[in-house]
């Protein structure tokens, strides 16, 4: 795994031991930031199950201001940190151990509001969509905010939510990619579906 792009470009990351975490392969890496970006100017970004925190130091490394990385497990705690040292982000980056549930209850509280948001699960969690209304929820999404679902190809999440328009799909083996844009408003006349 390296850093595909940007300020950190080259950098190798280390992989999380073991065949509990799943490491976003750099094909799909890239994939998803030509979709997305493939560059940012500023904002902030989550990446709620960081696992090795590649999609959130790529975010960084192309541009995003600041990047909150979020995972339950201590040995993924632990690479993070090695991996944010390794590509450079020094204060660009926090890092906390807890549950994606009571996170997003924390972040709340400190009313922080996100650009670019990735939900990276463990596959056999199928409740995104939930997640993504807590987000909105709880205020914690910019207006036209983008959010990266990750998931096993076997599911699939709506093509509209409430305040959320899917606005790529994409199946790459056995990994699929649901990106949606946020909309504060229920006024979406304006979203072209195909951008």
């Amino acid at each position: 795994m390296r850093v595909i792009a940007g300020e950190a470009r080259g950098r190798t990351l280390k992989a999380v031991p073991g065949m509990n975490t799943r490491p976003t392969t750099d094909k799909v890496k890239e994939a998803i930031f030509s979709m997305i970006g493939p560059y940012f100017d500023g904002g902030t970004a989550l990446d709620l199950f960081a696992g090795t925190g590649g999609l959130g130091i790529e975010a960084w490394s192309r541009g995003t201001e600041r990047v909150i990385f979020i995972d339950r497990e201590k040995i993924s705690i632990d690479i993070i940190r090695q991996n944010i040292q390794t590509a450079g982000m020094g204060g660009a980056a926090e890092i906390y151990r807890n549950d994606a549930e009571r996170a997003l209850k924390a972040l709340a509280k400190r009313e922080l509001k996100f650009d670019l948001v990735f939900l990276d699960p463990p596959y056999k969690l199928t409740t995104m969509d939930e997640l993504m209304g807590e987000l909105a929820a709880n205020g914690m999404l910019e207006e036209a905010a983008v959010i990266v679902v990750e998931h096993d190809q076997a599911v699939r999440y709506p093509e509209a939510m409430e305040r959320f328009d899917q606005i790529k799909y994409a199946k790459y083996g056995d990994t699929a990619v649901s990106i949606y844009r946020y909309h504060s408003q229920d006024d979406r006349s304006d979203t072209d579906v195909n951008e």
